[in-house]
């Protein structure tokens, strides 16, 4: 009985953001426990491969393409899901990213933010996020059921220097999950739940340029992570996989509005 509620047999999961280091290694790793990933991305040639490299093991995976942040994008992958008759009770929202203009810098201050970048840091994090529930929503309606898993991150619950418009997103990554919570289980009952996986520091393509130097040594600003982080280095993809694994499962089904913290510590230290 206890074994049943770990068991992703059968489970339909559709992952936005899948194709990134992260992404990648969690959708590969929730197949290998035999659930049926749909992974849904906007450059067909990397949702296409990592299609193939999941299916070339005998797992089950499916590919849509749509940019998460197009709304008419979303629902034309929503109306090809129906055709194909790909059922899902899982939806991940994963999309995710920095660009340039939304960081200031050490030599910059707030008055040198690219607002553009800005706006499409919000599109591509917040937006991102909404857009896919608002648009695949009703089909867990339709099922009586559904589980929806956002990817936050440690900057949203402790602002950090230079990455505003990053940071700004994710809160409102993790004020969405609070609220959607609340809203689907009110509203709809429960069996619908809303959390938020909260990544720490994983060094990725995405921030190795601030967190090492050209030589592969700690940056300052590496350094200092690494300094109030107890666990003494930064995480690695499979530290994620437990607790995707956790939440996609039956074992989760009484936690909702919850955003869990996968950060060796980094959350719970005050540098003293």
């Amino acid at each position: 009985m206890t074994e049943d509620l770990f068991s992703l047999e059968g489970k339909g999961i559709l992952f936005s953001g899948a194709t990134g280091v992260l992404g990648t290694q969690m959708a590969s790793y929730l197949a290998t426990k035999g659930a049926h990933v749909i992974v849904l991305g906007r450059s067909e040639s990397k949702v296409q491969d990592l299609v193939n490299s999941i299916t070339s093991t005998g797992d089950m995976a499916s590919g849509l393409i749509a940019d998460v942040t197009n709304s008419e994008d979303l629902k034309r992958a929503y109306s090809e899901l129906r055709e194909r008759g790909l059922a899902f009770d899982t939806l991940i929202n994963a999309a995710g990213g920095n660009q340039k203009g939304a960081v200031i810098g050490p030599d910059q201050t707030f008055l040198d933010l690219d607002i553009d970048a800005l706006r499409q840091v919000i599109d591509l994090n917040y937006l991102g996020t909404v857009l896919p529930i608002f648009t695949f929503l009703p089909s867990l309606l339709n099922s009586g059921h559904g589980n929806i898993i956002n990817i936050s991150s440690m900057a949203a619950e402790r602002p950090m220097t230079r990455v505003m418009g990053y940071a700004s997103a994710k809160a409102g990554i993790d004020n969405l999950t609070k609220f959607l919570s609340v809203e689907l289980a009110k509203k709809h009952g429960p069996e619908y739940r809303v959390n938020a996986l909260a990544p720490g520091f994983f060094l990725t393509e995405q921030n190795r340029a601030l967190l090492t130097n050209s030589d592969g040594n700690l940056s300052e600003r590496g350094q200092q992570i690494i300094d109030h982080t107890p666990m003494n280095r930064f995480g690695k993809p499979e530290d994620l996989l437990g607790a995707i694994h956790w939440l996609c499962s039956d074992a989760s089904k009484f936690v909702t509005g919850t955003v869990v913290k996968v950060d060796g510590g980094f959350s719970a230290y005050s540098g003293v």
